[in-house]
C-alpha cells in the first residue's frame, strides 16, 4: 500500500495514524506539537459527546470508540478506566439520544440529584487520562511502524505522500482553505483527587457548563464553552468560578490543592469533516472538527480514514 502522511500529532491524529498502520499502510505523522502538548492533553477525559454533527454519525462512531475504550481499560498502561457516573438536567425535555448506545444507563434517584435538578441519567462510561494515554497512543504508533516527524505543514502540496490525512485541529482549516472551523475555549483545573471515582456532567447549571471527572491521581474540574474566543492564557476569575461550582457539586473537593490548570481551543464545526478529496496533486482525506468529543469519537473516525485509504 502508498505512503501515507498523518498531519496532527493529538488524539484524532495519532489514532488515525495506529489504524492505519495495523491496516498495512505505511504512516508518517506530520506535526509541529509533541502529543501532550495539543488540544487533546486539556480533555476531561470523560466519554460523551459534546459539541459534534451529524447525530447520526456521531452516535456510530462514538459506538465504535465505546466499544475499543472498555478493552482498553482492561489493559495496564492505558490511562483508560470504566467509571460510574451521573449526567444531570436541569430541563424537564433533555437530549438522552446519546444513550442509544451506552448500555445499563438509569435514571438517577431522588438522592442522586442535587437541589434544583430535575432528573439524570447514571451510566458508566470510560474516563480516559488524557496525559497518560497520549503517551500510549505515541508508544503504541512507534510500535505499529509509525514514523514521526516534527514540523509546520504550511501547504500539503509539500509532503511527498500519495495520500494525506488531515487531522489537525482548528489548524485544519487552513491547509484545506475550510473556513467554518469555529474555536470553542475550553479552562479546567485539575484538583488532587481525595478519594472520588464518581464522575458528574451538569452542563446546564445555570452558572455555568460545570463537570467533575476523576481520574487516577487528580480530578478535572471544567468548564467553559466559548465561541470564538482565541486567548489560551488562564483566566484566574474563570478558574474561581469553575471551583465555585464544582464545590457546590462536589463538597468533597472542597480543600484539595490545585495539581496543575490548562486552557484549549476544541475545534468546532457544523459537522464533522470526514471525506475524501483530491487537493494539491495527492488524494486528501480529512478528518477534523470533533468539538469537545475528539477522544470520544476518535476510534470510530480511525475506522472510517482507513476504509478511504484505499486506491
Amino acid at each position: 500500500m502508498g505512503d501515507i502522511a498523518v498531519v496532527g500529532g493529538g488524539v484524532i491524529g495519532l489514532t488515525c495514524a495506529l489504524r492505519l498502520a495495523e491496516a498495512g499502510h505505511r504512516v508518517e505523522v506530520v506535526a509541529d506539537l509533541a502529543p501532550g502538548d495539543t488540544v487533546s492533553a486539556v480533555a476531561g477525559g470523560l466519554w460523551f459527546p459534546y459539541l459534534a454533527a451529524p447525530a447520526d454519525a456521531v452516535l456510530r462512531w462514538a459506538r465504535v470508540s465505546l466499544a475499543r475504550f472498555a478493552e482498553l481499560a482492561a489493559l495496564p498502561g492505558t490511562g483508560v478506566w470504566r467509571r460510574e457516573g451521573v449526567v444531570l438536567h436541569r430541563h424537564a425535555d433533555p437530549d438522552l439520544s446519546w444513550t442509544a448506545v451506552v448500555p445499563d444507563c438509569r435514571p438517577a434517584t431522588a438522592g442522586e440529584l442535587p437541589p434544583g435538578v430535575t432528573s439524570g441519567v447514571v451510566c458508566t462510561l470510560p474516563v480516559v487520562d488524557t496525559a497518560a494515554y497520549l503517551a500510549w497512543l505515541a508508544e503504541s504508533c512507534a510500535a505499529a511502524g509509525v514514523a514521526v516527524r516534527r514540523a509546520h505543514v504550511t501547504r500539503l502540496g509539500d509532503l511527498p505522500q500519495p495520500v494525506v490525512v488531515v487531522a489537525a485541529g482548528l489548524r485544519s482549516g487552513a491547509l484545506l482553505g475550510d473556513p467554518t472551523l469555529e474555536p470553542v475555549r475550553g479552562q479546567v483545573v485539575r484538583l488532587a483527587n481525595p478519594g472520588l471515582t464518581r464522575w458528574v456532567v451538569d452542563d446546564d447549571n445555570p452558572a455555568g457548563m460545570t463537570y467533575v471527572i476523576p481520574r487516577g491521581h487528580d480530578v478535572v474540574c471544567g468548564g467553559t464553552a466559548d465561541r470564538g474566543a482565541t486567548a489560551t492564557g488562564l483566566d484566574v476569575e474563570v478558574e474561581r468560578a469553575v471551583l465555585d461550582r464544582a464545590v457546590a457539586l462536589v463538597p468533597e473537593l472542597r480543600d484539595a490543592p490545585v495539581v496543575s490548570r490548562a486552557v484549549g481551543l476544541r475545534p468546532s464545526r457544523p459537522a464533522v469533516r470526514l471525506d475524501r478529496v483530491r487537493h494539491s496533486g495527492r488524494a486528501v482525506i480529512s478528518c477534523y472538527g470533533h468539538g469537545g468529543a475528539g477522544v470520544t469519537l476518535s476510534w470510530g473516525c480511525a475506522a472510517d480514514v482507513v476504509g478511504l485509504s484505499g486506491p
